[in-house]
């Protein structure tokens, strides 16, 4: 029986490739398998990972047919994983050796649906630790007391899906898998459904995962078009909550972290091709007029100046021409 599946999907990451796979092995266990998720890489990945498969115990290679970014090869390897935990993987980041032991001993222990844990950044020599926003360490916690408050950063602002591990009963439910074809922004629907539909999680202190930040090749570092599928991300995020019991109470957070990431984008306009730039502030001052409007007249009042100033003129944009440019 597979106790572990841990989903990895690989873009072109030939440079990293190597230590990630290196770090895969040194967590391997009889009973733990491995799914490489080729989303058609065009430089040496697809050879770096075929060895790999051959060298690394419960390895198994899938490959798209064609690229469908990070989401959907994550689902690919959701559908084809037996084990009864699973865990997630960039191909350009790695582990410490027994990360994953140090996870799922835990997780069996506390019984719980998901775990989720620190993480060290690592920007070229620089190295920083980022904790789960999380006070409450090694004890079971019901996902949604952790949502809020709107003003503070909390669980859902955590959203990276190889920071824990999980119960496969939450992908029998439909709580693991990501929104087909989004580009950027996939964790964060994602982690809010885990926080809103999940019945238990812990946070366990475990600085096992090393996030590789910078790599030229990362959406985070490209200005393009894709960059843009955050307003369909937090329009879902908004959508879902707008449904659930709490929303009177949730909406609030939803709306304010929506804001705080569209200015974020406009304060960095200028690393986006001038096209996508345009596209970007009408997508923006859209998704503003969507939002419950006394949510985020509340919202605004709540951010410090620069932001919210940035956010109302972007508000008063004619819709005419948001609706012209975004076309």
């Amino acid at each position: 029986m597979v106790k572990l599946s841990v989903i990895v999907p690989f873009f072109n990451v030939q440079t990293y490739a190597p230590d990630t796979l290196r770090s895969l092995r040194a967590n391997s266990r009889e009973d733990f398998e491995f799914l490489f998720v080729d989303d058609c890489s065009t430089d040496g990945t697809p050879e770096i990972l075929e060895r790999a498969e051959r060298q690394i115990p419960g390895a198994r290679l899938i490959r798209h047919e064609r690229n469908g970014g990070l989401a959907t090869a994550r689902n690919t390897g959701l559908d084809a994983a037996r084990g009864e935990y699973i865990a997630f993987l960039d191909g350009d980041d790695w582990l410490a050796p027994g990360h994953f032991e140090g996870l799922l001993a835990p997780l069996e222990e506390l019984g719980c649906d998901f775990v989720r844990t620190d993480h060290v950044q690592c920007t070229a020599r620089a190295r920083s630790v980022h904790r789960v926003p999380v006070g409450p360490r090694g004890e079971v916690l019901r996902p949604r007391d952790w949502i809020l408050p709107a003003d503070r950063s909390t669980g859902v602002d955590y959203p990276f899906a190889w920071a824990g591990m999980y119960h496969r009963r939450l992908a029998d439910r439909g709580l693991l898998h990501f929104t087909h074809g989004l580009r950027t922004a996939e964790d964060r629907p994602w982690i809010w459904r885990l926080h809103r539909d999940a019945e238990s999680f812990a946070v366990i202190s475990r600085l096992g995962i090393f996030y590789r930040r910078g790599v030229a090749s990362s959406l985070t570092q490209i200005g393009d078009i894709r960059q843009l599928d955050f307003i369909r991300a937090f329009d879902q995020v908004l959508d879902e909550t707008a449904a659930d019991r709490d929303a009177e109470r949730l909406l609030p957070k939803a709306v304010r972290t929506y804001c705080a990431v569209i200015s974020h984008h406009l304060g960095s306009i200028e690393r986006f091709e001038p096209q996508v730039a345009r596209k970007l502030r009408a997508m923006s001052a859209a998704a503003l007029r969507r939002m419950p409007q006394a949510v985020l007249d509340d919202a605004l009042a709540s951010m410090d100046v620069e932001r919210a100033s940035r956010l109302r003129r972007l508000r008063r944009r004619p819709a005419a021409l948001t609706t012209e440019a975004a076309a």
